[in-house]
């Protein structure tokens, strides 16, 4: 695939971020072929997995795909923009963005599952738990950070951390894997209330990738893995579980409801690296973390008829640009913070075609909740 980008554009020394748009999708791959049509297509119940890879612009996927030969990028046949302004008009961060695609309604920044006359949204997690289908949140920060916490919890203030871990507690969410033990643990509560143990009342509790690798020979309907204190280590430090492996055990739980599912999986930290204006293979490595992640989800995609897959960024951090330096490729920055720069879009599966073409963060929203939420057939009686 690369072959094909350096055919269109030879003797690159500047990745302009619109042009390699442009030819990422001209190249795309068709192993994952696109079926229109709602997400419950053929008589399946709705199953979606809904990626979002934190601050990742079109230059940090370049990033990822001049380290890889292989990006699961190219497996997608759908593309699109979003423009990721919050209600403030003014640039999003990530609790106001990913409340926006939980419920389908702008709000201001640091709002978590809040509308901006400070009601309460119920979010597509909420309503797809509360219709009988299978729920999932993966994240390589802390699972109560904003934007895992966006699709299950209700807070006016995204640093409200242990009342986020209230709600998640004694939230229907069958899946919860990432990190964040700290929240939850009445060791380190100011109430002292033990959450750990009440999230472990209906779930498997695993604590390490070797526990959570079995996973798959036992028949939970719930699964928890909180494997650091608070976020997890970075991909180039060592992190254990991958984003890949959470993925995967995430996965194999949610699957086995005949009722659908709806999976959310953030890839949270090439967010934390673009703020600090970190190295080109410093953000390369945490996007081939989150590539890995989505290969496991569209291989699943191709076995799983009627299933859906999208890839969307909350927001662009650093205002990146890649070149070609002295010593290999680089990424230079604008910004130590968020940017107003569009986020490109992915999909694949029954639906993918909505999600095509140009989009408010809202826009996104509405689109997943449709694909989610089931027909007439799928209510419970």
């Amino acid at each position: 695939m690369v072959a094909c980008l350096m055919r269109r554009l030879p003797g690159l020394r500047l990745v302009s971020t619109a042009i390699l748009f442009g030819v990422l999708t001209a190249c795309r791959g068709t192993d994952v072929p696109e079926t229109p049509g709602p997400a419950a297509a053929d008589g399946a119940p709705p199953r979606v997995i809904l990626v979002i890879a934190d601050g990742t612009g079109i230059s940090h996927w370049t990033a990822g795909m001049l380290s890889s030969d292989s990006l699961a990028l190219w497996r997608f046949p759908v593309t699109g923009l979003v423009d990721t302004r919050n209600v403030e008009g003014k640039i999003t961060d990530s609790a106001a963005s990913a409340t926006a695609y939980a419920t389908g309604v702008l709000t201001f920044n640091r709002f978590i599952g809040m509308g901006p006359d400070s009601s309460i949204l119920e979010t597509v997690m909420e309503q797809a738990s509360r219709r009988g289908m299978s729920t999932g949140l993966v994240a390589t920060s802390s699972i109560v950070h904003a934007t895992p916490a966006s699709f299950a919890s209700h807070v006016l203030d995204r640093g409200e951390y242990e009342e986020i871990a209230s709600q998640m507690a004694g939230s229907a969410v069958n899946v919860l894997l990432g990190g964040g033990r700290v929240y939850f643990d009445p060791a380190h509560r100011e109430d002292g209330v033990d959450y750990l143990n009440e999230l472990g009342r209906d779930r498997q509790t695993v604590s390490n990738a070797a526990e959570l690798s079995a996973v798959r020979e036992v028949e939970a309907s719930g699964l928890i893995g909180l494997f650091a204190d608070n976020a997890m280590p970075a991909a180039d430090e060592g992190r254990t579980p991958t984003l890949a492996q959470m993925t995967s055990a995430a996965l194999a739980v949610v699957d086995r409801d005949p009722d659908g599912f709806l999976l959310v999986v953030e890839a949270s930290q090439i967010d934390w690296l673009a703020h600090d204006n970190q190295p080109f293979e410093r953000v390369a490595s945490e996007v081939l973390d989150c590539d890995a992640a989505l290969h496991i989800a569209l291989d699943y995609l191709e076995r799983t008829p009627g299933a859906l897959v999208v890839v969307v960024a909350d927001h662009e951090t650093g205002g990146t640009t890649v070149l070609e330096g002295a010593s290999g490729w680089e990424l230079r920055y604008s910004s130590g913070g968020h940017t107003a720069e569009l986020v490109p879009m992915f999909a694949a599966g029954a639906g993918a075609a909505a999600f095509s073409g140009l989009h408010t963060a809202d826009d996104v929203g509405r689109l997943l909740e449709a694909a989610v939420l089931p027909s007439p057939a799928y209510e419970s009686e």
